[in-house]
Formats: structure tokens, sequence, C-alpha cells
């Protein structure tokens, strides 16, 4: 499916950038761009007539704001996949109540539009058992991905994925660590290993380290199950991480991977 994009901005400067960024990720992101408005009451009759797959949509414009807009297009049989695009962050988690499946700060970085039109895509053609649409759009939304998102006491945050140094499953939820801080991811372990093949690898069952981030290994001592006295504490190889003081543990079965990475 080649998306039918429709635009809502009051601004013509805003909306021009966007035209840019559609035309600078063309190749890798086909779609067809269908109208512009820029104010909702225009874009509703318009949407109705062109029937897009994807509205861009500003949140702050002259009289109906486009979260109003957007909770009156999800109750359409024909409800295109709504992307805000907008320069406040404190609508995010009004923009997620009205099923958008992303939140675009400007300045929009062309990666990151391309991501966005890429889950639209793959929602719509999961919904309608096109398997071919959804391979294609896995393959352009993993080669665009740059961010994880995270949801915290009401925020959504932005997490650079050069920033991460490493990711630990921690019980049904994700540990996700930069130099700063640690967040919490929803998602497996399994997944963001084949997600991000080239960024992270595997140190143990439970933990991926960024590449970029090992500085080198040494011997420490790793808590292990004992089968009557609790737990012990066996001798292994550790990973030193660039930046922080925490030491993730290396299995044996990992253990020539990490070995040849640091050589």
């Amino acid at each position: 499916m080649i998306p039918r994009i429709f635009i809502v901005d009051d601004e013509a400067p805003a909306r021009a950038r966007l035209v840019t960024l559609l035309s600078d990720i063309a190749a890798g992101c086909p779609h067809l761009l269908v109208g512009e408005a820029e104010h909702a009451d225009q874009a509703m009759q318009r949407i109705a007539e062109l029937r897009p797959d994807i509205v861009l949509l500003d949140v702050q414009m002259p009289g109906m704001t486009g979260v109003e807009m957007a909770s009156h297009l999800m109750r359409r049989e024909d409800a295109p996949v709504v992307i805000f695009v907008t320069a406040f962050d404190e609508y995010a988690l009004k923009a997620f109540e009205v099923q958008a499946i992303d939140y675009l700060l400007k300045p929009v970085r062309a990666a990151r539009l391309a991501e966005a039109i890429a889950r639209a895509v793959l929602l719509r053609a999961s919904g309608h058992g096109r398997k071919q649409e959804i391979d294609q759009a896995m393959a352009n939304l993993h080669g665009a991905r740059r961010h994880f998102s995270i949801q915290e006491r009401g925020r959504l945050l932005l997490v650079p994925v050069t920033d991460v140094l490493y990711l630990k499953a921690e019980a049904k939820y994700v540990t996700l660590r930069t130099r700063e801080r640690e967040y919490l991811l929803e998602g497996s372990l399994s997944s963001l290993e084949q997600e991000f093949p080239m960024q992270f690898i595997r140190v143990h069952r439970n933990a991926l380290v960024a590449r970029e981030a090992i500085l080198g290994v040494e011997r420490g001592m790793q808590a292990v199950d004992a089968d009557s006295d609790g737990e012990r504490a066996q001798e292994s190889w550790q990973v030193i991480l660039r930046g922080i003081d925490d030491r993730l543990p290396i299995s044996r079965r990992q253990w020539p991977l990490v070995k040849g990475i640091v050589r």
C-alpha cells in the first residue's frame, strides 16, 4: 500500500517543511500527498472527500484543536491514522487517548517522520491481513527507528538509541540504561535483539549491551542459584561499560562473541 497523506497545520511554513520532508524520504518511504488544510473545519471536509490513509496533524490551531479533530476522526468508519506533529510536548497523553499512533515534536527529522509513516502503514496493512505490505512496513520501520518511546509519570519521553548503554530484562519489563539514568521499557529482550542486531550484543540471557559502549572485560563475582544453600557466588567475566560503574556478567555461551569484540 502506498499511503495517501493529508497535512493539517495553521502555519504555512510548517506545512511547507512537512512537504519538503516527505519529498526527502520518498525513495525509502513511498507515499502520495493528497492535500493540505490550515484549520480543522476545512480539513474535515477535505478528508471526507479525499479519504487519506494518514493525517499529519498539528495540535494547536484556531478553532477546533488537533486533539478535538482527531476525536471526531476516530469515530468514522474510514478513519485515517493520525500522527501529531507539534511544537508542544504537553499534549502527548491526550494524543494517544484519541488513538494517534505517534507524536512528533518540531522540528521533525526526516528519519523520525519515515518511522512514523512506516508504523501507520503497518497498522493499516495488519488490519487487512496484507503480509507483503506488513513485511515492507516492518523493514522501513526497523531501518528508520532512532528512539525508544518511554511513558513516565504522565509524560512521553524519547530516548535516542545511541544513548543506550545496555538493556536488561526485569520481570515483564526491560530496564534501559543510559549514562544519566534508568528507564522502564515494555517489550521483550528477544524482539529488541532482532530489531537492533548491529547496535547491541547479547552478553547474557537477560542482557544486551551496546557494542560501542564496551570498554573491556574483567573478572568478577556473579551470584548464581545453589541447590540448597540459597545464592552463592562464582567467578566470571564481566563487561566494563563506558561512562558508568555497572558491571554485567557474561555467560559462557556468549563469551566467545564478547571476546571477539574486545580483541
